[in-house]
């Protein structure tokens, strides 16, 4: 991972982008990339979602790689371990989504963590 980063400093350095790379507009351009991803399932069924053509699939990929990018730059601007986040994230440890089953659908993650917390309150 330190190896790709490194690539890409290299490469933001060539074009002298990093005066524009706050975390602010990574952040921005992070919402922009997702978007561009999620027009790639508008409107698709589940299944539809699941099984790509050749040539959609090729597209999503770019786009993967596009919003990989600008969370990679964003991680790395804020001195954040990309390998490490995960790990702690609050949806990891179970801390705002609690397992509730296969069957429990979200509803919203705030409701979840509110429910937890009244459950250990009781």
């Amino acid at each position: 991972m330190q190896a790709l980063i490194e690539k890409i400093r290299a490469f933001n350095g060539e074009r002298e982008w990093g005066r524009y790379h706050s975390p602010k507009n990574l952040v921005m351009a992070l919402a922009g990339e997702v978007g561009e991803l999620i027009e790639h399932f508008q409107w698709l069924t589940q299944e539809q979602s699941r099984h790509l053509p050749a040539a959609k699939k090729v597209a999503v990929e770019d786009e993967i790689g596009d919003v990989t990018l600008c969370l990679l730059n964003l991680a790395d601007q804020l001195g954040v371990d990309i390998v490490e986040a995960p790990a702690v994230s609050s949806n990891a440890t179970g801390r705002t989504t609690p397992s509730r089953g296969p069957e429990a659908a979200p509803t919203s993650t705030t409701s979840w963590a509110q429910e937890s917390q009244d459950e250990r309150e009781a």
